[in-house]
């Protein structure tokens, strides 16, 4: 009979653990940055983030994919559109009160692809 292994701790680079909090890694403290991050150290941030992550996933910078779901328009539609850089949340609202001709196309083009996904979905 083998005696049972030790459990190893799973852990991941500082960029994979903003990627799964929806952060950018350059906004993130210079600790985090430079540690790596345990799965449990990652669970205790999901569940109970600390000031800065609060401040963050709040006022920004945000993800490519943060801002296209605030938008409402696809990743590629931002790109299309020349927005490569992280937006805080006052540059998205400037940007939705700007609500400038390319992101009512980017927008329209969104609705149509959804309304097909349901439509090819419900084909089945």
């Amino acid at each position: 009979m083998t005696s049972p292994k030790p459990k190893t701790t799973q852990t991941m680079k500082p960029s994979t653990a903003a990627k799964k909090l929806g952060v950018p890694l350059s906004a993130t403290p210079a600790e985090f940055q430079a540690s790596v991050v345990s799965r449990d150290e990652l669970n205790e941030l999901q569940s109970t983030p600390p000031a800065w992550l609060v401040d963050l996933r709040r006022n920004g910078p945000h993800t490519k994919q943060v801002i296209a779901a605030k938008l409402k328009v696809s990743v590629a539609g931002l790109l299309r559109n020349g927005i490569t850089e992280p937006l805080t949340t006052a540059e998205i609202d400037a940007l939705k009160a700007e609500n400038p001709e390319w992101l009512e196309r980017e927008q329209a083009l969104q609705v149509k692809v959804r309304k097909e996904a349901l439509r090819l979905k419900q084909q089945g």
